[in-house]
């Protein structure tokens, strides 16, 4: 199978749009029934053999154990009790409001009640559309949705590498449904206060000092596949360090910097895996340098931190 397969935003641009809030849907019910964790870690997806899952939840708030999953080999939506007991549905052929619908449905033949306290998409376009009414974007194509799940986990598996060599504290390799990305970040333990006007997504996430690693399939802001990576706060001097490999660039965004490596630059490199992993490498030497870390003490050379097992 083809490592980094071609994923141009056009090409699946309509599917990317319902899929989106597709996943938004699933994820508002996750943020409703699982146990708050730091930095919002509860919320994302984890990427699965055959899609993605919200993880078992439920329990602690009267509801049975459950899970919902995409498959995106069958294409098919999947609500599973810890019992045994399971409803689904296809993908394809759906629309947002159809989509809401018969995932509540399912939810409810199992005797799972989930309150989504904002039932409407968060920070896109249509953030006022209530999921329910939204029947615009019904968009599916099996092919692009499989694609989107293959190139998915082929980047988690990369971030998972890039993940051993450092060890303080980090966020698991999860798939944030708001944004469309995943990621992985490295936390130091500077606290970072936040003005007071900041919304509180962002004061969570944000609470301490960071240097997040990822990858997006591109939107309007960005129309193209790219992998990235950031400092936050962004120390002095970030955007004038050096990134590997040479084609990939500091992009400014607001009053920070991203560091970019674009899907297709780095499809291009005669070792993509390789390339991806000395720019999130590279991007990590500059925020890390120049934030005043400790980068010899938090470092893990292929997942071991016993000096011994080193030698």
């Amino acid at each position: 199978m083809e490592l980094f397969p071609p994923a141009p935003l056009q090409e699946w641009r309509d599917t990317k749009e319902t899929l989106h809030r597709f996943a938004q849907i699933v994820g508002k019910i996750r943020l409703a029934a699982s146990a708050r964790r730091n930095h919002w870690w509860n919320v994302p997806f984890h990427v699965t053999g055959r899609g993605i899952t919200t993880r078992p939840m439920g329990q602690a708030d009267g509801n049975p154990i459950f899970t919902v999953d995409f498959d995106f080999v069958d294409h098919r939506l999947a609500v599973m009790t810890l019992d045994g007991q399971e409803r689904s549905f296809p993908l394809p052929g759906q629309s947002v409001a159809s989509f809401y619908d018969q995932t509540l449905a399912a939810l409810a033949a199992l005797g799972v009640r989930v309150n989504i306290a904002i039932p409407r998409p968060f920070d896109l376009p249509d953030a006022d559309r209530p999921f329910a009414e939204d029947t615009e974007h019904a968009t599916y194509d099996p092919v692009a949705a499989n694609r989107y799940w293959r190139v998915l986990s082929q980047v988690a598996s990369v971030l998972e590498e890039f993940a051993a060599g450092y060890s303080g504290k980090v966020s698991p390799v999860h798939h944030f449904w708001h944004t469309f990305d995943i990621a992985h970040t490295r936390f130091s333990e500077r606290h970072i206060e936040q003005p007071e006007q900041t919304d509180p997504v962002t004061r969570e996430a944000y609470s301490r000092e960071v240097i997040s690693f990822g990858f997006w399939f591109g939107d309007d802001t960005f129309a193209e596949p790219a992998f990235y990576s950031y400092t936050a706060p962004e120390p002095a001097g970030l955007a004038e360090a050096p990134l590997s490999p040479a084609s990939a660039q500091w992009v400014a965004r607001g009053d920070s910097h991203l560091a970019v490596l674009r899907y297709d630059a780095a499809r291009a490199e005669a070792d993509p895996r390789a390339a991806v992993l000395a720019f999130y490498e590279s991007a990590y030497q500059a925020g890390a340098g120049r934030a005043g870390w400790d980068i010899a003490a938090l470092a893990s050379p292929g997942g071991i931190t016993d000096p011994v097992r080193r030698i």
